[in-house]
């Protein structure tokens, strides 16, 4: 972030680009369960200082390329503990919503092209009352 000069400010949609998103499409309904585990970075959910950042930024909603946003499983922590604890962090403690496998490959290239990193992002679900989570319809206007 500090090399592209982002910055993240009360109330935005944090999208994170890692290329899993499009490694796994290229695998063309054939994934390889250890590539995809070890082929693209991932949030560290026990990392204090992470967590710290996430509750001071004020961000609204944290969106990935990877099924889980942080890395799955999650590294060992002491005592008992959540099995996410970004998870556990950003929808219990804080209300932050979390965006998983969307496809942002096409986005990320369009904006590093362009020496930018904002953009208008609507993403509303689907109505699905009762339901635990909803796919979202994300779209991005540059």
């Amino acid at each position: 972030m500090q090399a592209d000069g982002v910055v993240v400010e009360e109330g935005d949609m944090v999208c994170l680009h890692t290329g899993f998103a499009r490694r796994l499409i290229e695998m063309d309904r054939d994934p390889d369960p250890e590539v995809l585990h070890h082929s693209n970075p991932v949030l560290d959910g026990r990392d204090p200082q992470l967590l710290d950042w996430i509750t001071r930024s004020g961000l609204a909603v944290l969106i990935a390329d990877n099924y889980a946003v942080e890395a799955h499983p999650a590294r060992d922590g002491e005592g008992r503990h959540a099995s996410l604890p970004l998870h556990e962090h950003c929808l219990f403690k804080l209300g932050i919503h979390l965006g998983e496998l969307w496809w942002l490959t096409d986005l990320a290239g369009y904006l590093r092209e362009q020496g930018r990193s904002r953009f208008l992002l609507t993403a509303p679900p689907l109505r699905l009352p009762g339901a635990v989570g909803s796919p979202a319809t994300p779209v991005a206007t540059v």
